[in-house]
């Protein structure tokens, strides 16, 4: 009867300890609050971070873009409730040291389809695509996509990223109230030495105040180098980034010859076929960790790559590029989550994603005021920061600054 009784015994300790824990259930959050900040150095600080004209009368006025330094940011808040008096709408409080005012408002934007130019013209020639870091460009490259087949619908398989996403948690898309910054009321960009370190508090008429204190900063600058080597390649080289999770790079060349029906040239630092997706934007730590692993993003131990000769060669006189730093990201979210399996009501969360990038000019020759060296260690600037993406060959879209 013992030995019955102690079988039975631990029958039912197994099977309790093998028996599902019971999931503890979630609901929410209501609202979902994103903020973007990156360091921007080189061309792509000129003007405050604008780029465009006005970093490039900066860059003729105001000396080169070696010691240049801005910041960029981008506040976006989705909430599954209705705005108490629409439209939605709200405000970011900072504390002084982001030097940005008190508050900075959220405003709904305009929704609207955009319009083809009236002088639009489907792009001419080819798109010349290779990846990779190196002396010498890898087997099978470079993949060439024919615009005057794309026109007829032949596209290249897998010419498009699908191991690369593009992570976006709040969007009008996914929100039936929705309120940014930027925007039209207001648009300006944090000052150099602006700080997001302590206490933040989001106001809105689409649900409960977020609050939260951040103990991360702004990412410090990138700065690159490139040199061309005696074989054709050209070395980029950059500082170690405090807090980079992975590097990603890209350059593009052959621009001035797109409107004659020349070839463009894209590279990307990826070891695989790679140009698209979330690579020239945030990702989180656990995404780019992913990607190190299928050498799609370089680790944060690397601070060299090469471009291929034949990419440089192909490109012509002037490439221009990008060089990525992708960051920390903080998460907060209200009420804390509770012990054992009590319902978890989720009222709000709030993501903070950080980057560092430059912009990368090769071959150009600025007057001493940042182009690259011939051969030795001049300075690589880096690409204008535009708040709006532009779109490359075949509608692909392209990095800040690319356009």
């Amino acid at each position: 009867m013992r030995t019955t009784f102690r079988i039975t015994s631990l029958a039912v300790i197994a099977a309790m300890l093998s028996a599902p824990v019971a999931a503890q259930k979630t609901t929410g959050p209501r609202e979902r609050y994103e903020m973007d900040a990156a360091t921007l150095s080189g061309f792509a600080a000129m003007g405050g971070g604008k780029g465009g004209m006005s970093g490039a009368m900066s860059m003729m006025f105001g000396g080169g873009p070696d010691s240049a330094l801005a910041r960029q940011l981008f506040l976006r808040l989705g909430s599954n409730e209705a705005p108490t008096a629409p439209p939605p709408k709200g405000d970011h409080f900072f504390l002084p040291q982001a030097k940005l005012g008190k508050s900075v408002p959220l405003i709904a934007p305009l929704r609207s389809t955009p319009d083809l130019p009236d002088n639009f013209e489907r792009p001419k020639g080819r798109l010349l695509l290779y990846w990779g870091c190196g002396a010498k460009a890898g087997p099978g490259q470079p993949v060439i996509v024919d615009f005057a087949k794309v026109a007829a619908g032949q596209v290249p398989p897998g010419l498009f990223s699908s191991a690369v996403p593009i992570v976006r948690e709040v969007s009008p898309s996914n929100s039936k109230s929705y309120a940014e910054w930027p925007n039209g009321k207001s648009d300006k960009f944090p000052a150099r030495d602006s700080s997001l370190l302590g206490a933040h508090r989001v106001a809105s008429n689409v649900g409960n105040d977020i609050n939260f204190t951040l103990t991360q900063d702004y990412m410090p600058a990138l700065q690159a180098s490139t040199a061309q080597q005696a074989d054709g390649s050209v070395t980029i080289r950059w500082n170690p980034v405090t807090n980079a999770t992975g590097y990603a790079a890209w350059t593009i060349g052959g621009m001035d010859r797109a409107e004659k029906g020349g070839d463009i040239v894209w590279w990307s630092s990826s070891a695989t076929k790679e140009f698209g997706g979330g690579l020239w934007d945030w990702l989180p730590p656990s995404v780019v960790a992913n990607l190190i692993t299928k050498k799609i993003v370089m680790p944060p131990s690397q601070t060299t790559c090469q471009i291929p000769a034949e990419v440089k060669k192909a490109s012509g006189e002037i490439m221009m590029g990008n060089l990525n730093a992708f960051g920390p990201e903080a998460n907060f979210s209200y009420p804390p989550k509770p012990a054992g399996n009590a319902a978890w009501n989720i009222d709000w969360t709030a993501k903070v994603r950080f980057r560092s990038y430059t912009m990368l000019m090769v071959g150009a020759d600025f007057g001493g005021m940042g182009g690259m060296s011939s051969g030795g260690d001049g300075s690589a600037p880096a690409a204008p920061a535009k708040k709006k993406k532009c779109k490359g060959p075949l509608g692909i879209p392209l990095p800040d600054g690319a356009c």
